[in-house]
């Protein structure tokens, strides 16, 4: 993989790097207007969806930063892009173009003002793993194995605007109309802001590591904070295996729910006592040692839940709510899901729509334990998912609809639930956590 010298950090370079792409992505679909007028119009499309996939994410991945973590976000909501989105964005969660060895010197001066040689006994100038916001390397110190994450230069600095760019994208994507829609832009902002703040991650790291420690088959790295800053951490090296690249073929079943249990106990730990979650639950920031335990990694994106959002959202889990039309409307008004600006029409459409989406995404929780293996339940959420995108009813309403606080909820549940898909963990025991 090629090593990136330099990073567009300027507005309008990074701007020149977007509008290039866009035209890119418009001469994409003009060889798609033709192919599906003289071919197979669903073989246009997919060929379409793998072009523009294959465009946007090498611009992205040169681009670094916000852009490329909100191409992360997307690539954990499956039922939402076309798969060729999917696959392809999923590389940004842990395979990127690192910076070559002169940037980090360079990057490692700015940030720190020494030499990585004046803090570690050794430091390998080639990173071992390089994803959206930075990348990390191995190094010693007192015979103590490390590792050290470094933030690509002018990532904090081009948050605000590289939103800016995507929004008109997102705006069309997932149909947000009228007023209210900074609500959630601002969410996104706010959170990458504090992700570059490494600081604060090493701050939450600590805090979350400590508080979940009782957690039978769960380990976190140590993190030290005299030789980190806001821009570099510097953590304990973990031995094991990325969940992405983990062969589940070599591992029993009964190891399966094992991880499994240890994955759902943590975050319902962190949900219902801490009432502060990681929410970015994707492959590349957890491993499985060589002893099969769960390891949890980078706490950068990490989302406060207020009561006042925590109680209705999960009295929506409650079957006896569910089943209760008025108790049901009750709490889509508390999560803003409907407002009283709605007409009857809407009322009834979205009412309808959450009742559904909702009876079905909340079965986890309707029994003492799940089997998150059922291909049935996860085909169920895909098909609902696809049927909601192609709703020419839906595409006509105003997308702006719920608090601010589903944003991360939301990303939190979509990846916990395909992490525990992807382990096949049967018989998990949902309120395990409560013996912790």
């Amino acid at each position: 993989m090629k090593k990136l010298d330099s990073i567009p950090t300027g507005k309008l370079q990074r701007a020149t790097k977007f509008i290039s792409t866009g035209a890119k992505v418009g001469i994409n679909y003009l060889k798609y207007n033709v192919e599906k007028t003289v071919g197979d119009s669903r073989v246009a499309k997919e060929n379409l969806d793998k072009s523009n996939a294959e465009d946007i994410y090498d611009s992205l991945k040169d681009l670094k930063g916000s852009a490329l973590k909100v191409a992360q976000m997307l690539s954990m909501e499956k039922s939402i892009l076309p798969r060729a989105y999917v696959e392809k964005f999923s590389l940004s969660q842990f395979s990127v173009p690192p910076l070559s060895s002169a940037l980090v010197l360079k990057t490692f001066r700015k940030y720190y003002g020494k030499s990585p040689n004046d803090l570690y006994d050794s430091f390998d100038f080639e990173s071992v793993n390089a994803a959206s916001i930075g990348q990390v390397h191995k190094a010693t110190l007192n015979g103590k194995k490390l590792a050290v994450k470094i933030q690509y230069p002018g990532v904090a600095q081009s948050i605000s605007s590289d939103l800016a760019l995507v929004k008109p994208i997102a705006i069309k994507m997932f149909n947000i109309q009228g007023e209210g829609s900074d609500k959630y832009f601002k969410e996104v902002e706010d959170k990458l802001i504090e992700e570059t703040n490494y600081i604060l991650e090493v701050q939450q790291s600590i805090e979350i590591s400590e508080a979940c420690q009782n957690i039978p088959n769960l380990k976190f790295p140590k993190y030290y904070p005299e030789l980190s800053s806001d821009r570099i951490i510097t953590m304990d090296w973990m031995d094991g295996v990325h969940l992405s690249e983990l062969d589940l073929s070599t591992i029993d079943e009964q190891t399966r729910t094992k991880i499994g249990q240890a994955f759902w106990d943590f975050y319902m730990y962190q949900i219902h006592v801490l009432k502060k979650v990681h929410a970015d639950p994707h492959p590349g920031n957890f491993m499985v040692s060589e002893k099969r335990d769960l390891i949890a990694l980078d706490f950068g994106c990490t989302k406060v839940i207020p009561n006042s959002f925590y109680i209705p959202y999960f009295e929506l889990a409650n079957p006896e709510v569910i089943g209760n039309p008025q108790l049901f409307k009750e709490k889509l008004y508390d999560l803003e899901i409907l407002t009283s600006q709605d007409n009857a029409v809407e009322i009834d459409f979205f009412t309808k729509l959450f009742h559904e989406l909702l009876s079905l995404f909340t079965q986890p929780f309707h029994g003492d334990s799940f089997d998150f293996s059922d291909e049935t339940f996860f085909w169920k959420i895909a098909s609902l998912g696809e049927r909601f995108n192609n709703d020419p009813q839906l595409k006509k309403m105003n997308g702006n609809r719920g608090s601010k606080h589903f944003i991360y909820m939301n990303r939190t549940f979509f990846g916990l639930y395909n992490l525990m898909h992807d382990l096949k963990s049967k018989n998990i025991i949902i309120n395990n956590y409560k013996n912790y």
